[in-house]
């Protein structure tokens, strides 16, 4: 969400107050009534060179990941190679992988009006909201009724990714359970059974809130669900890096992988905040489009007229297998993860970096630790919110990283199915996947007057058939969470 975070007025909320004292500041961060200490030298004492032309919190660090200079080096060790074997998903398309990306590839909007809730007073009334959701066959009836909607997402993206994997409950029976992870992450966990625990609380006193409360509120309860469900007893956390979460956990997950702690992981991100507290605290950071009377046209990213993301929701879920685990098993191998890196901007909560150097670093960092060099990579699935210094940012940094674009490409899922937050590069790893398979890449629909800085091929509202030799997809959050994975087609 770093990079949603380009309209944001929270940089102005808690913009610093600096009172300089014998070379001493006391920076006060009102929006948060946080008040914290930090020595400062004065400006007559520091180097100039030593603050960016934005802020004295920002430093310039002029360290660069350095140019490859031998041949970059792939996996070759069968216990190392990471491939994908499955994919599930819960979208705003449906839970179908064909369908989804058939969908975005046909430049069709997922935005909508809300009515899951009354939001006619709400100055935000659209979202990429999930209608006719269906966990039959995945969840049984009564726990379906308690689970947050986050859970439920999860949970069936989770069993849709095995069973799309070959890896049903027959087939995991027979298999060592206790070298099979899971990590599924969430921004902002089970934020209803969270608010419905403190509605209850507030009107009725606490011996009425439910005890269900704290577990399925709790971040990490899609992957222990998931698991319990399907006993699968290796590696299993959460992460939380608000919009970069799932792109964390692929990484942390090849990591257990590549380690020897696990054989396959099932990985990925879920969501389900397009509800009033959800909502109306975006409306509070003012990170929101307002486009309430076209909706389908509110989320346009790189477009001049942009004014905010949109919300979505929903789960994006891999099966993670090393290549040796897939091979014996005959397993159908749809693509390889090569490689990924986190960093942060270290600047602020909501606003990226002026000068890009954390998500450009991000960037050269996952391809040296795919193997890949700059010249190899045709295909960026971005993180592209719409958002006015955001989308900006991340092109900026794109083009420090790939000195030649020419022949690049880069789209933007969140023009049709919105800001997934902790799911959203879960959903954009499969289109990433599909887009390697199919040899399509979907459109960035809405680009009707684009930013003349942006001088690489959106894809721009029509489809565009592309051989994809490597692809990356970039997840940024709030907090300067940067994330960067990096797919190829699966070569033997």
């Amino acid at each position: 969400m770093a990079g949603i975070a380009g309209t944001c007025p929270l940089g102005a909320l808690l913009r610093n107050k600096v009172s300089e004292s014998n070379g001493n500041s006391v920076v006060h961060y009102e929006g948060l009534r946080l008040q914290q200490k930090m020595q400062i030298p004065s400006p007559t004492s520091m180097p100039s060179h030593h603050i960016s032309a934005s802020s004295a919190r920002c430093r310039t660090i002029k360290a660069m990941a350095s140019p490859t200079v031998a041949a970059p080096k792939r996996e070759k060790d069968p216990k190392k190679r990471v491939v994908i074997t499955g994919m599930g998903l819960v979208s705003v398309f449906g839970s179908d992988i064909d369908t989804f990306y058939n969908k975005l590839l046909e430049g069709e909007s997922g935005i909508s009006l809300i009515d899951r809730f009354d939001a006619s007073s709400f100055s935000v009334r659209f979202g990429g909201q999930i209608r006719n959701f269906s966990s039959e066959g995945y969840i049984d009836g009564k726990n379906d009724r308690r689970l947050d909607d986050c859970w439920r997402y999860c949970i069936v993206a989770g069993k849709r990714a095995l069973d799309d994997a070959n890896l049903g409950e027959q087939v995991l029976n027979t298999m060592d359970k206790t070298r099979i992870g899971v990590l599924v992450g969430s921004g902002m966990g089970g934020l209803t059974a969270f608010s419905n625990g403190v509605e209850a609380l507030i009107q009725k006193g606490y011996k009425k809130i439910t005890p269900f409360f704290i577990p399925y509120s709790i971040t990490n309860m899609g992957s222990a669900l998931l698991a319990i469900d399907t006993g699968l007893m290796g590696p299993n956390y959460s992460i939380s890096t608000a919009c970069a979460t799932a792109n964390y956990c692929f990484y942390a997950a090849a990591n257990h992988i590549r380690r020897g702690e696990a054989d396959i992981m099932v990985v990925g991100g879920t969501e389900a905040a397009i509800m009033p507290t959800g909502v109306g605290g975006f409306i509070a950071c003012r990170a929101l489009s307002q486009r309430n009377e076209d909706p389908k046209k509110a989320s346009r990213p790189w477009d001049k007229d942009r004014d905010g993301f949109v919300m979505g929701e929903g789960s994006g879920v891999l099966v993670m297998e090393t290549l040796e685990s897939a091979t014996k098993r005959g397993a159908r191998i749809v693509a390889e993860y090569l490689g990924g890196a986190i960093t942060c901007d270290a600047h602020h909560m909501t606003d990226p970096r002026s000068d890009g150097l954390g998500v450009s670093s991000c960037i050269s960092k996952s391809l040296e630790d795919a193997g890949v060099s700059p010249e190899e990579v045709n295909y960026v699935n971005a993180h592209a919110t719409s958002t006015l210094a955001g989308d900006l940012a991340e092109v900026n940094a794109i083009k420090k990283v790939f000195k030649d674009t020419t022949e690049l490409k880069m789209n933007a899922t969140k023009s049709m199915i919105g800001h997934g937050l902790g799911a959203a590069g879960g959903l954009e790893a499969i289109a990433t996947i599909k887009a390697i398979n199919t040899g399509w890449l979907h459109p960035s629909i809405n680009q009707d007057n684009l930013e003349a800085s942006v001088t690489i091929d959106t894809v721009p509202n029509v489809k565009k058939q592309h051989e994809v030799n490597v692809g990356i997809s970039n997840s940024f959050g709030f907090g300067g969470h940067n994330s960067v994975v990096v797919f190829a087609p699966f070569r033997p």
